[in-house]
């Protein structure tokens, strides 16, 4: 079960790595190209908003089931000590959980906007953040000791 959830949460990153692309690049478009704030730019967010809450589901049911997550949460103080523990217990929650709240409130903020210039800006600054704490989160394959599999 437990590998099964990690290859789940594993594709939901490369789904919200590329609709987080396309947000920060529709959004930069528009704001670079003063262009009209389109159906194509609210989808991109929601896509990409959507996403992260599918892969907060996922995390979730893996902080409870995964060994790696039980033994960081059964000695704190011993996985605060270890780098490995302690970014799979802390660290990449609390990043997750932050990019998460970046992306709800920017999708707020961008369905509030008066202006289409406004609603561009908006989506790249709360999105293009929420993106890059994605991205330093992520325990790709060449980050040593946290490094995981591409799938």
């Amino acid at each position: 079960m437990n590998d099964f959830v990690i290859h789940v949460h594993s594709i939901l990153r490369w789904a919200i790595v590329l609709t987080g692309i396309w947000a920060v690049i529709r959004a930069l478009k528009g704001v670079t190209g003063k262009t009209p704030f389109t159906g194509a730019d609210s989808k991109a967010g929601l896509f990409f908003m959507i996403f992260c809450d599918l892969q907060l589901l996922v995390g979730l049911i893996l902080l409870f089931i995964s060994p790696l997550a039980k033994a960081g949460m059964s000695d704190m103080a011993a996985a605060m000590k270890n780098p490995t523990l302690r970014f799979f217990t802390v660290e990449h929650e609390f990043m997750a959980v932050i990019a998460i709240a970046l992306v709800h409130i920017g999708k707020s903020k961008v369905k509030k906007a008066a202006t289409d210039a406004q609603k561009h800006k908006l989506a790249l600054i709360f999105f293009g953040i929420a993106l890059v704490l994605i991205f330093v989160l992520i325990p790709w394959p060449f980050r040593e000791a946290l490094g995981k599999g591409w799938f």
